[in-house]
């Protein structure tokens, strides 16, 4: 168990100086790039995922905080799941925060990666990586599993 809080601190710390650092040079220091696959141009974000219940705006800080907040809740009460995905945890941990952290900061998320050639996709940034590789790496330790019981179950 100690061994992996040490892993789970040190990859959210890491992750989330990182992302902080990246929206920094965007929101400060106006870091901006026009290329003809990708851009990277500041946009705040002032809703959750593709700006859904941007009404919320002023609000959305302290609900995010609180649904972070029952997460640890569950988490403490279920430490194997947590021992189980705790890679993952530090992902989502990293990216759900420092947006959080953002909301505070700036008054929105900020966003910067575009994705403009062949289509138009949403503005996003580093800690939303963050998370969806989390989420694909959880994904993956279930299709694993399942494999593993399957197997068990046959023979």
């Amino acid at each position: 168990m100690t061994r992996k809080l040490i892993r789970f601190f040190s990859i959210f710390i890491v992750l989330f100086i990182i992302d902080q650092a990246v929206k920094y040079g965007f929101a400060v220091l106006s870091w901006n790039y026009d290329g003809s696959y990708m851009s990277l141009n500041l946009a705040y974000n002032y809703g959750v995922a593709f700006s859904l219940l941007t009404f919320l705006a002023q609000y959305l800080k302290y609900i995010q905080l609180g649904i972070l907040f029952l997460g640890f809740i569950y988490l403490y009460k279920n430490q194997d799941v947590f021992l189980k995905y705790y890679i993952s945890i530090s992902l989502i941990c990293a990216g759900g925060l420092s947006n959080i952290l953002d909301r505070f900061t700036y008054g929105g998320v900020v966003d910067y990666f575009y994705w403009h050639y062949g289509f138009e996709f949403a503005i996003f940034n580093l800690a939303d990586v963050f998370i969806n590789i989390a989420i694909v790496l959880i994904i993956y330790i279930q299709i694993i599993e399942s494999r593993k019981t399957k197997s068990k179950n046959k023979n």
